[in-house]
């Protein structure tokens, strides 16, 4: 070593070394995640798929250019996810930045960004400076990305499912979801097969415009699709990987329940979307006044309550809750509307850890029930859906009026925390027909339609939410059906669609991509308070200790040198 630096070609082996060092970090990149809650982890069902690609995976991401720091920030954040999937997923994980239609003339661009709103991906407005001292500007930002695999492409939204008014905790929560979109989006543009989901029909399920987004932009682009006509079948194929019963209006019969039960104790998934009591927003528009909800007799209390909850026949109002237009007064003749909050459409909020609801924006309900959760051995209860802590619930008969709030006192009656409004089950469930069917029923499921007759099941799921108005759509006169959660007052869209497809996916994908929404990405703000009582302490500490720390080692460096020299 001592000849090599004596040499007069030294910097000639410093160069070819430092070459060297270089190429092998090019080829080797590791890092130590050293944060509490693990965000630079990779969750094992993500390193799994990843490593499991045979093909190259396109990613073009659209955060470029001059942008909020915010953005800019989920920019990076994304930069170093795409890296860490690169490491695992080798170079079938290719990834850009690029702004939306760049290089293309303007006709291409356009309709270049035509393309990205049919799929979903729409621009946010915002305001930057470009230069110092330059006023700010609107600029649209498309906090997005396109995947393609094979000639097929699907674009994700990172903001899809956050409040637009979330501010720093949306784009937080967008981060701390980076993972779960993009191996999610990776996973279904690259499956070979897609799940069957099933849409129960023959007990007033509905099929009207009002649906239109849950059937035709959310299950059929998702999954495939078929109908299940109860009446129609002698049992429910267990080609469906789940079904769907959503807001049912009459009753149920025991032979109809008797084929859920069967399907769910061979295995089937199903969501149960259940309104109990009739209310309707019709019904108080057309006799303008009060109205009482009613039972709607669906014959379920029992079915439900073997597997583990009741639904209860009242209804649940909460202070936290989205608005309706009401007539507040009259002026000159002329009746002055504005924009109310109204208890019984609550904003449901996430309780809990669990990946389905966590790191959601708020999902608007429309007159919920309540559920009480049973015990019941061998079957886990966990709420994924609740109401605010000031919330309460009407007993039937429950009057719905629009004057809900009169008094003060009134207002002191939201005294109910977190009241249940969807819940996951998860166990063995137990045939609510056991040592009930006739012996001779028994051998036809059997031998004829090759289902035999299951006293309980092997480990199942199923969720339970009170309120079918979740996955409901509005339909306005100009623009026909909007998206689920959608208010046309506000203009503003929730997360139903967000909770429902994170709901179905739970229960049929075996994968556990899902996993990864559970991440936490802690947000460690300095405390004002403390910064301004101590900001002169600090600032003496930042400008005072390096300036004693650079003479303390020249002293040191000066003593040393005439010990040396003297």
């Amino acid at each position: 070593m001592k000849k090599l630096l004596t040499s007069k070609y030294w910097w000639i082996y410093i160069l070819i070394a430092l070459v060297a060092v270089n190429y092998l970090a090019s080829l080797i990149h590791f890092r130590v995640d050293l944060t509490q809650e693990k965000r630079y982890t990779l969750s094992q069902p993500t390193k799994r798929l990843l490593q499991g690609l045979n093909d190259p995976v396109s990613i073009t991401v659209f955060l470029e250019g001059d942008m909020p720091a915010g953005f800019k920030k989920l920019s990076n954040s994304t930069e170093e996810l795409l890296q860490e999937f690169k490491e695992w997923g080798k170079a079938n994980i290719q990834f850009r930045f690029q702004k939306p239609g760049e290089g293309l003339h303007d006709t291409a661009k356009t309709n270049f960004i035509i393309y990205l709103d049919s799929l979903g991906l729409s621009p946010t407005n915002v305001r930057v400076q470009a230069k110092a001292g330059e006023a700010q500007e609107e600029r649209l930002v498309y906090p997005g990305a396109l995947i393609s695999y094979k000639g097929s492409e699907t674009a994700i939204d990172l903001l899809k499912g956050q409040s637009a008014y979330g501010g720093t905790n949306s784009l937080n929560n967008a981060e701390a979801l980076l993972e779960y979109k993009f191996a999610n989006a990776i996973e279904k543009i690259t499956a070979d097969s897609v799940p069957l989901i099933g849409y129960l029909i023959g007990n007033g399920e509905p099929l009207t415009y009002n649906v239109f987004d849950l059937i035709e932009h959310t299950l059929k682009t998702n999954y495939n699709f078929d109908f299940v006509p109860i009446d129609k079948i002698n049992v429910i194929p267990l080609d469906f990987n789940a079904i769907v019963i959503v807001k049912p209006t009459e009753k149920f019969t025991d032979q109809q329940k008797l084929k859920i039960d069967q399907y769910i104790m061979h295995g089937g998934k199903v969501i149960w979307m259940i309104d109990n009591l009739y209310a309707e927003m019709d019904s108080l528009r057309q006799k303008q006044s009060d109205f009482i909800a009613y039972d709607r007799g669906l014959n379920l209390d029992d079915q439900l309550f073997k597997y583990g909850v009741r639904i209860n026949k009242d209804l649940v109002q909460d202070l936290q809750s989205d608005k309706i237009p009401q007539v507040i007064g009259d002026y000159g003749g002329q009746p002055q509307i504005e924009l109310v909050a109204w208890p019984y459409f609550p904003l449901l909020v996430a309780s809990g850890e669990h990946p389905v609801s966590k790191n959601l924006d708020n999902v608007l309900s429309i007159f919920p029930n309540s559920i009480d959760t049973i015990k019941t051995p061998g079957v886990n209860k966990t709420i994924l859906l609740s109401t605010s802590s000031n919330a309460r619930t009407l007993s039937t008969p429950a009057i719905v009026s629009f004057n809900s709030l009169k008094t003060e006192e009134d207002m002191k009656t939201f005294n109910r925390s977190n009241i249940p409004v969807a819940v996951l089950l998860e166990g063995k469930f137990n045939s609510l027909y056991a040592n009930r069917i006739p012996a001779a029923l028994a051998d036809t499921l059997a031998t004829v339609y090759k289902q035999p007759f299951f006293a309980s099941s092997s480990y199942n799921k199923m969720i339970v939410v009170s309120d079918a108005d979740i996955v409901a759509n509005v339909v306005t006169q100009n623009e026909g059906p909007k998206q689920m959660g959608y208010n046309q007052y506000t203009q503003r869209t929730y997360a139903n669609k967000d909770f429902f497809l994170n709901s179905v996916e739970y229960l049929v994908n075996p994968s556990g991509i899902l996993e990864a929404r559970s991440k936490d990405f802690t947000l460690r703000l300095l405390d004002p308070k403390k910064v301004e009582e101590s900001k002169t302490t600090w600032q003496m500490i930042n400008i005072a200790i390096p300036v004693i720390l650079i003479l303390i080692f020249g002293f040191i460096y000066q003593t040393l040198r005439r010990k040396k020299y003297q």
